[in-house]
């Protein structure tokens, strides 16, 4: 029987593991009932029933692909989860689909067109499963053996003139005589005799499948993915499944691989590390993707393009969006904003909504985030606090609920951390009431530090 070794908590600093907890780290989908409704407190969310409720009827559009030509607006004010919102659709419509996270002062570059910036993210969110049946040599590696010869270039040392490679399968045994440049592939990929690989017939390629789950009672230093021995022969048709995006085709032809030589490696280093896309380029590789949909070798892949803040983007853009929104292969956009009327940037008097002009809202569906309670600020500073590891004295919640209430709940989860350390510091393993106090002296919320603001600009002194 195989046994797990887990780390001691004993170890040392220098060699403890440390994970990065991430803002979002906690949120792993909407949260919803398999009839559609959102429990009080699931896969991380709490509260925000509504715009949960409404982002699991377009998770159903999207799947059922009649989600196209539209866009969902999450609006609300800063803090109130849109970001997480969108986490979580893509969470719910799996890691298999694309997820394109950008903001909307990216499209900002000296490089490259603000147009070509956004061309770019919609295609890395199109997603192409291509399915192909390659003929293949598969099984558990016996033998490894290189066989070498005279090196007919010079006297001196000998060369790989070929390699012996010997493959199992239930079914079998078989020996293969192969190139030298395979046995070259063979130990880039560190294959050793037990693991399970595939050779392609046609062009030599070797992928390592695992290790063969007969080794998976022999401790080894590094983990290991075990696989069953491969049934079958050992030469077989098999199916192979790769996932691609459009933006990985529109790069792949934008860049192609020049020569070997001294002059061609640095060319390429000397290149701007950005390079735009043509649109005839583009029109080539929907070709050449329609041709493998039509002959069912591949199949399109919708994915999800998230534009933070998107009131960021001009008047450019959001003519750009249009367009984009209505070509026969868009991706899911969703668009989030915590702007109430605002001037469309790239005008000097358009009003608009959330500074998005009147011509893409009709496209949305708007969705409003609310702001949260004290009940609700509580449960997600505990929510918090149990992700990242710390424990809590008597009456810390209610002092950091009472401060996200008075400040917003950014503040008080912010203030989570430092109270800990503070708390490290003075040899306690909780963070206490007091800790919470002393950092409130030390750090201002937005609204504390907007009071300190005089009448000139300067600020009036306080805590400042």
């Amino acid at each position: 029987m195989k046994t797990t070794t887990v780390p001691s908590t004993s170890a040392p600093p220098s060699t403890a593991r440390s994970s990065r907890v991430a803002p979002h780290s906690h949120i792993k989908g909407l949260g919803l009932t398999p009839e559609g409704l959102a429990l009080p407190d699931g896969a991380g969310f709490v509260g925000q029933t509504n715009a949960r409720e409404a982002c699991g009827v377009v998770v159903e559009l999207v799947k059922s692909r009649k989600f196209s030509g539209r866009a969902l607006l999450l609006v609300g004010a800063p803090g109130t989860g849109k970001t997480a919102l969108a986490l979580a659709v893509s969470h719910e419509l799996g890691v298999k689909v694309p997820f394109c996270p950008m903001v909307g002062s990216e499209v900002y570059s000296t490089e490259v067109k603000k147009t070509e910036v956004l061309a770019e993210a919609f295609r890395r969110a199109i997603g192409l499963r291509i399915k192909e049946t390659k003929e293949v040599y598969e099984g558990e590696v016996t033998e490894l053996t290189p066989a070498e010869a005279e090196n007919p270039l010079s006297g001196y040392g000998k060369t790989v003139s070929h390699v012996i490679v010997g493959l199992k399968t239930v079914k079998g045994t078989k020996q293969l005589r192969l190139d030298p440049t395979i046995y070259e592939a063979m130990l880039k990929e560190k294959i050793v005799v037990g693991d399970v690989i595939y050779i392609e017939a046609n062009t030599g390629a070797v992928k390592r499948v695992g290790r063969s789950d007969a080794y998976a009672s022999s401790y080894d230093l590094e983990s290991e993915t075990y696989v069953p021995l491969p049934k079958g022969d050992v030469h077989k048709r098999k199916e192979l499944v790769q996932d691609v995006t459009l933006g990985d085709l529109d790069a792949a032809n934008a860049r192609p691989q020049g020569g070997q030589d001294i002059m061609s490696v640095m060319g390429s280093l000397i290149k701007s590390g950005r390079t735009e896309v043509t649109e005839k380029l583009r029109k080539e590789v929907n070709k050449v993707v329609k041709g493998y949909v039509d002959q069912g070798v591949a199949e399109v892949v919708p994915g999800v393009v998230f534009i933070d803040e998107v009131h960021m983007l001009d008047i450019e853009c959001f003519t750009y969006l249009n367009a984009l929104l209505e070509s026969p292969m868009a991706p899911t956009v969703i668009l989030a904003t915590n702007r109430g009327n605002a001037i469309v940037r790239g005008t000097t008097d358009v009003v608009s909504p959330h500074g998005v002009p009147v011509d893409l809202l009709d496209r949305c569906l708007i969705v409003k985030t609310d702001t949260y309670n004290r009940e609700q600020i509580a449960k997600v500073v505990q929510l918090r606090a149990n992700v990242e590891g710390l424990k809590l004295g008597p009456g810390v919640l209610e002092r950091l609920a009472e401060e996200g209430e008075r400040g917003s709940m950014r503040y008080a989860i912010q203030l989570l951390t430092p109270a800990s350390i503070l708390s490290g510091l003075a040899g306690r393993n909780q963070i206490e009431v007091d800790d919470i106090g002393e950092m409130n002296e030390l750090f201002l919320d937005a609204k504390a530090s907007a009071r300190n603001i005089g009448s000139d600009g300067g600020f009036d002194g306080g805590r400042m």
